[in-house]
């Protein structure tokens, strides 16, 4: 985790102090539940809980300390808190194995840290929505290739936007069901020496589901699913973020990042405003969809468990979470303060002579009478040349003057094939589809 590109919030659901606090709360609860069924004294977990609502610091320090001689994290916290309640701990962790604290502890960090993502989600969609509201009828290109293809308005670019993010988070929300299972299950995951009811009991104390049926490991699709969910919604931030990083090229200049008073875009030219936030978002989104790798290689683990996917997670949970959150934050802040241009996005669409008209001349000489590949030389011969002169030359001008043309149509036909607001009809239906 870089601290420059992580929050506070979602920083701390990774930090020890959290993870030891699941830990503990993973034992108390399944102490609390070995007592209800007489397997140890139900004053063992009063003796946790007691200690714990004295709200005790949890000593890093300390526990690492014993780890350094246990070689065993679990066994190390274990040993800390036995040495802080007293006689009673020695009923914590009966017939549980590791992976039991380690694989829920993680579903849980997982579960919280998508809750954050999910209300970040929310707030992308909400700017999206209000600027693409605010420009529902912009006009602007539409490129293929890069090239100029047919109109459209940046309010149907920034509803794209929005449809595409609204399917994330129907993704998410799935992953954050998928991965949200509690695994009590002992070694191998038979509960050979712990009752099923434990397992129950702490996944409905932590807000998850019984794994239905586990090794000594909750099954790590599970990860992989949610890891590559995440690596698709970076990969929709990246589409995003190239979209303004193009249109602030200074020969588009469309939109740009917002460029606040005292900024500096290079140290060595005064002039330059660059697309720092959208090409820092590229970067990240590269590094998300990183992590979905090595998840996916965790799934196949040796019989009923090895630990190749520990040191792995390790890595990828914090890392992915706390990048993610990072990045949709960042990207909603792009979308907030986005500098639209709509006259240059007008004077971009005029440069090219009408050129972005031809396939509605196309279509007009197809219906009437001429065939298709007939209307398509016709039209192509003089858009060439509009190409060719760099748009000085003007498309309808030269399909006025081309006799083969105007034998099919007259110049109030042609000149009626561009108009502008004929490609927004149905702007209204696209809004509605994506809005309701």
């Amino acid at each position: 985790m870089v601290p420059r590109y992580a929050r506070p919030a979602m920083t701390a659901l990774w930090e020890p102090e959290a993870k030891y606090r699941i830990w503990f709360e993973i034992e108390a609860h399944a102490t609390e539940k070995l007592g209800e069924l007489g397997v140890v004294p139900k004053s063992a977990a009063k003796a946790l809980w007691d200690w714990w609502a004295t709200d005790p610091k949890i000593d890093v320090e300390a526990i690492d300390a014993i780890e350094a001689v246990t070689k065993h994290d679990v066994i190390a916290f274990l040993t800390w808190v036995a040495e802080n309640v007293g006689e009673e701990a020695r009923f914590m962790h009966q017939g549980m194995t590791s992976s039991d604290v380690l694989d829920t502890t993680l579903a849980v960090q997982l579960a919280r840290a998508t809750d954050i993502l999910l209300e970040d989600l929310d707030d992308l969609l909400a700017a999206i929505k209000r600027r693409a509201e605010e420009h529902k009828y912009t006009p602007t290109i539409g490129r293929s290739h890069g090239i100029h293809a047919e109109p459209v308005t940046f309010g149907l670019k920034l509803a794209q936007a929005y449809a595409e993010f609204d399917r994330c988070k129907t993704r998410l929300l799935a992953a954050r069901d998928e991965i949200a299972t509690c695994a009590i299950s002992g070694a191998v995951g038979t509960f050979a020496n712990i009752d099923p009811s434990v397992e129950e009991y702490v996944a409905e104390k932590l807000g998850l589901k019984a794994e239905p049926v586990s090794t000594q490991v909750i099954p790590r699709d599970r990860h992989a699913m949610y890891f590559s969910t995440l690596a698709v919604i970076a990969g929709s931030i990246e589409r995003l973020a190239v979209e303004v990083r193009h249109l602030q090229r200074t020969e588009v200049l469309e939109a740009e990042e917002f460029f606040s008073k005292g900024q500096k875009g290079s140290s060595a030219m005064p002039h330059k405003r660059n697309p720092i936030l959208t090409e820092n978002l590229t970067g990240q989104a590269r590094m998300i969809r990183a992590y979905a790798l090595p998840a996916l290689e965790n799934v196949a683990l040796w019989h009923e468990r090895d630990i190749s996917h520990s040191s792995v997670e390790r890595f990828i949970g914090p890392d992915a979470t706390i990048t993610l959150d990072f990045a949709l934050a960042r990207l909603t802040g792009v979308v907030d303060k986005l500098l639209v241009y709509p006259g240059r996005m007008q004077a971009n669409m005029d440069r090219m002579g009408g050129l972005i008209h031809s396939q509605r001349v196309l279509l007009a000489l197809t219906q009437n009478g001429v065939s298709r590949e007939d209307a398509y030389r016709l039209v192509q011969r003089n858009a060439m040349k509009v190409w060719e002169s760099d748009g000085r030359l003007m498309l309808l001008d030269l399909l006025k003057a081309d006799e083969e043309v105007t034998a099919a149509l007259s110049a109030e036909e042609l000149g009626s094939r561009f108009d502008l607001d004929y490609h927004f009809k149905h702007v209204d239906t696209i809004f509605a589809r994506v809005f309701g």
